[in-house]
């Protein structure tokens, strides 16, 4: 398939699925495989890095507003509390990528039945948070460390990062609304200081054969991201979590016979 159309599909893939809570990494790799791509393991992943960099820009967009009244609040005791509270919950993350960035590029090279368990996963625990009690908690070191976990658990392929720390956050009882604009908020960070390693480091250096679509995925998924992360935040504060549970069940389920169909084929 032509490489730019492949970065357009994917980017459109990515700028929906990374703000529903059913898992862009398990999707973007379903649709590599429905597309029959053939780069290598560290290929594949970087272009799932480049296209989570055109989602983040897609929050940033999104929460701008409050982004920048958090700067602003920077000298207060709100916003220090605010900014130790994301600080916390990135090092779970933090840990994982920088002790085992290696070993999870494994999971980005077509292990589709893995990917489809991940989706099954994902779908029960989403089908349970709609049963969670409504409360209005604060958030706490030790809730945002236990959502960093969960957001570091969702580096695999089929778990959703938003659906993970979302659920996570209900679970704790913090309110919808909160939980909603923190697991989109703490992500930023983390994959902000991402392009920043991997440029300093030299590991987006590349030909212009191969910038130039990635670039066209970037932009696909930042738009359409735009629009995903406003949706979410209005289905999440109606509590209709277990509709995307039912249908990472079926996803999953139909990835996995697929996927052994064609081996058996």
């Amino acid at each position: 398939m032509n490489a730019y159309l492949e970065s357009i599909i994917l980017g459109i893939v990515q700028g929906i699925t990374e703000f529903l809570p059913i898992s862009s990494d398990g999707h973007l790799e379903l649709s590599k495989w429905l597309l029959g791509d053939s780069h290598s393991a560290s290929e594949s992943f970087m272009m799932t890095i480049i296209l989570h960099f055109g989602t983040t820009f897609a929050i940033i967009w999104v929460f701008r507003k409050m982004i920048l009244d958090l700067i602003k609040n920077l000298n207060t005791p709100e916003g220090r509390k605010f900014v130790l509270l994301v600080v916390i919950s990135m090092i779970p993350a933090v840990i994982v990528g920088l002790g085992f960035e290696t070993f999870m590029e494994t999971f980005f090279s077509g292990r589709i039945v893995f990917v489809g368990l991940m989706l099954m996963i994902n779908g029960m625990m989403l089908l349970a948070s709609d049963y969670f009690p409504k409360s209005d908690k604060p958030i706490t070191p030790i809730k945002s460390l236990l959502i960093g976990v969960a957001q570091a658990i969702a580096i695999l392929p089929g778990i959703s990062r938003s659906g993970s720390t979302i659920t996570t956050s209900l679970a704790l009882g913090i309110d919808r609304k909160q939980a909603g604009n923190f697991s989109f908020l703490i992500v930023v960070p983390l994959l902000l200081g991402k392009m920043a390693k991997d440029i300093l480091g030299g590991d987006l250096v590349m030909s212009q054969e191969k910038a130039l679509p990635l670039l066209v995925g970037f932009i696909c998924s930042f738009v359409v991201g735009i629009f995903a992360c406003q949706l979410v935040l209005k289905v999440v504060l109606k509590g209709k979590l277990s509709y995307f549970g039912i249908y990472c069940l079926i996803i999953g389920a139909l990835a996995i016979a697929l996927k052994l169909w064609v081996i058996k084929s």
